[in-house]
């Protein structure tokens, strides 16, 4: 990647508002921590600020928004991992603090600031009692569990789970995800009707495993050589 083309893609995504500010439905106190507003009088200010040190430390989550902090983080990583994730347009994240029973996979447009969200499992060895929550992470072979960082997506083949679509880690806490297998899949545990009968999804031996209703059109938005980001924040 170009650092011109790398520009024009972060001018792209600040022009937007840092995405999900404007065109997503993000809390006020959250969207005052993606873009502060200017001309405000100082008692608006202190206000603002007074509010959202009110806020609760529990997370924001749901299917139309994207938390401030780990869009950052995920902006900074595609930064960061630029000259290995060629196209720049599209990212999907995968936000491990909120429970399997929450659309947790967002698909994010750069250019229009738009996204669509959709169920994930994680690996069973990140969660042992099966909570439904992310407990820890692990690049080891052989733990069956979830592991963090910048991913760029790769090929797509089939597999013992079918149609499939392989992962190389870009990161120290993930760079044995192609030795390990760690893929995005389609699998009945993470079909929607889990959380209807059991409150959760299934879990994986530590892939981005996707309700099988779903898998085409992940495949069709994230595609070849963009990045994954994936982290509990």
């Amino acid at each position: 990647m170009h650092d011109h083309d790398a520009a024009r893609t972060r001018r792209a995504f600040l022009s937007n508002g840092l995405i999900l500010a404007g065109s997503l439905a993000v809390p006020g106190a959250v969207a005052s921590a993606i873009r502060p507003a200017a001309g405000r009088d100082s008692e608006t200010a202190a206000a603002n600020r007074a509010s959202a040190q009110r806020m609760p430390a529990s997370p924001v989550v749901s299917s139309r928004v994207v938390r401030p902090e780990l869009l950052r983080r995920a902006i900074a990583s595609l930064d960061r991992h630029g000259a290995h994730i060629r196209k720049r347009d599209r990212i999907a994240i995968a936000d491990f603090t909120a429970g399997s029973s929450q659309p947790r996979f967002h698909f994010v447009d750069l250019a229009s600031g738009r996204s669509e969200s959709l169920l994930v499992s994680h690996g069973s060895g990140s969660d042992p009692s099966h909570t439904g929550y992310v407990r820890r992470f692990s690049n080891d072979f052989g733990s069956n569990a979830s592991c963090e960082g910048a991913f760029v997506t790769a090929d797509y083949y089939v597999g013992k789970h079918g149609r499939s679509q392989r992962l190389q880690g870009l990161d120290p806490t993930n760079n044995n995800a192609l030795g390990r297998a760690i893929v995005i899949h389609s699998a009945w545990y993470a079909n929607p009707d889990m959380i209807r009968t059991h409150g959760m999804l299934g879990r994986s031996q530590g892939c981005f495993a996707v309700g099988e209703g779903d898998l085409d059109q992940v495949f069709a938005r994230l595609g070849p050589d963009r990045l994954l980001f994936a982290a509990k924040v």
